[in-house]
């Protein structure tokens, strides 16, 4: 299984946002911290704040922060927002047009593998990946900190 850019750049724009808990942090300096595209930022910002999972301000003093404590953004919740399907053999799309679907175990096994896969995620959260905070954040300097209002 391999998981979408969408994914893993969530990831670190949250990991990024839980390392500065005291202040706003900002489009620009996630991209700079992290090698990101400003359009995929935009894009991942606005997926987590209309989720409740970030919390945004507009403007010239604007950025980011979490939404929710740490240990109450599960990671299996990230991954069902940012992965647009799980389908990971044809069988399991809904246009599926294979001919011995019907007579074959894989759908089954997949979607088992991929049950356990989210189990383990959803008993994770974002406190479990933040033990060394400041390990995701060491590019930004006081004059880019925002403090929150």
């Amino acid at each position: 299984m391999r998981l979408t850019m969408m994914s893993d750049y969530a990831l670190r724009v949250l990991l990024f946002a839980g390392a500065h808990p005291e202040r706003l942090v900002t489009i620009d300096e996630t991209q700079e911290t992290y090698a990101i595209s400003r359009g995929h930022l935009m894009k991942i910002v606005g997926v987590l704040a209309s989720a409740g999972i970030l919390r945004s301000q507009r403007g010239r003093a604007g950025g980011f922060t979490l939404g929710r404590a740490p240990e109450d953004i599960r990671l299996g919740d990230v991954l069902r927002l940012t992965e647009p399907d799980f389908d990971m053999v044809e069988c399991l799309t809904p246009s599926n047009a294979c001919a011995i679907t019907a007579r074959c175990a894989l759908p089954a096994i997949v979607s088992e593998a991929l049950d356990a896969f989210m189990a383990v995620m959803d008993r994770h959260t974002l406190a479990d990946l933040l033990l060394h905070p400041q390990d995701f954040g060491t590019l930004t300097t006081a004059s880019q900190e925002r403090p929150l209002q």
